[in-house]
């Protein structure tokens, strides 16, 4: 049995696969659980596990064999520095609890994770923005906005595209019209420095809108910031407060620009995906055309990034296979997990 999971600041996705003939793996048990629930990664893992050895249809299968988390963070000498989490992760302690040598953990990156899933999902779990024309070699990008902002890389190597992590969340605000200019003064008034997550989050839509229409408040407003953002585009969708219909569109305009820079930054010529839980709740909003127009909007690349598709990842699923296939490969073959993206 293989366990996977996609780790997330506010809700985590776990699932248990067995492997079928020719390297597949087959869902057998899945849950979702609220991050906030538990006080350390370790007793979640121990709760699912627990749940999946409950079940009388999976309880014969030959045990854990490896598993695979995807994280909000990056692993650096070989200590995962995850954000957006309220947990300390020891990956030595998980490898316990699990009964499973070290090197069958894999702790990876949630966005390289969903990269990983890409060539695992069916034209179903995409909607398309924008057909473009994809170069089959040209290398292909991801972002993802939640909790956080992510950002990832599917690069050529001559013969298969492999991930790479980034922290692009990480990376300055760069306001591009005087709108976003007096955003981002607006947000050093609070903060010493601006990220593109500080904008491109869930917490980002609070703020926008505080900056747009100080004098306007919601329910949601007591609260955490990132408690506003499902009210807020809410709101914006249904047309209820003008307030929030600008701030769903700054958003969004805002939104497109960075996906179009992560886009020139790596020449994705292969392809942009959004993924997250963000882009699958405004989609309405990003078929309008005004993310799309702010992508390629780049001077004389303009007309260079208009061809690159654009998809918007629906499977939320696309984290968990991406990090049940590489633990799977861990526990096959160690050092070439390549043969299983």
């Amino acid at each position: 049995m293989i366990i996977a999971g996609d780790i997330g600041g506010t809700k985590c996705n776990l699932a248990a696969f067995e492997e079928e003939p020719g390297k597949k793996l087959h869902l057998v048990f899945q849950r979702r659980y609220l991050t906030r629930d538990f006080a350390a990664f370790e007793q979640l893992v121990g709760h699912f596990c627990q749940e999946v050895l409950s079940k009388q249809n999976i309880a014969g299968t030959g045990g854990i064999a490896a598993a695979g988390f995807g994280f909000p963070g990056t692993v650096v000498l070989g200590r995962l520095h995850a954000f957006n989490l309220p947990w300390e992760l020891d990956a030595t302690s998980l490898a316990h609890i699990l009964s499973l040598p070290a090197e069958n953990v894999v702790l990876m990156n949630d966005l390289v994770a969903t990269a990983c899933g890409l060539d695992r999902l069916v034209p179903e779990d995409l909607l398309v923005l924008n057909p473009g024309v994809a170069q089959p070699t040209g290398n292909k990008a991801l972002i993802a906005a939640g909790t956080g902002l992510g950002e990832a890389v599917l690069y050529w190597d001559g013969r298969r595209h492999r991930a790479a992590a980034s922290e692009g969340g990480a990376a300055d605000f760069a306001p591009r019209t005087e709108r976003e200019i007096r955003l981002l003064v607006f947000l050093k008034q609070r903060l010493s420095r601006v990220s593109c997550e500080d904008v491109f989050s869930g917490r980002g839509f609070r703020s926008i809108h505080e900056f747009l229409g100080p004098g306007v408040r919601h329910s949601t407003f007591a609260g955490a910031p990132a408690d506003s953002a499902r009210e807020i585009t809410q709101n914006a969708l249904e047309g209820t407060c003008s307030v929030c219909v600008e701030a769903l569109d700054l958003w969004t305009e805002a939104f497109g620009a960075e996906a179009g820079n992560l886009a020139l930054r790596v020449l994705s010529y292969g392809g942009v995906y959004l993924a997250g839980g963000i882009a699958v709740k405004i989609l309405p909003m990003l078929k309008q055309g005004s993310f799309g127009r702010a992508f390629a909007e780049k001077g004389p690349m303009t007309e260079i990034l208009a061809r690159i598709p654009i998809a918007v990842i629906l499977n939320e699923d696309a984290p968990v296979l991406g990090a049940a296939y590489q633990a799977l490969a861990s526990a096959h073959c160690k050092g070439c997990r390549e043969e299983y993206l």
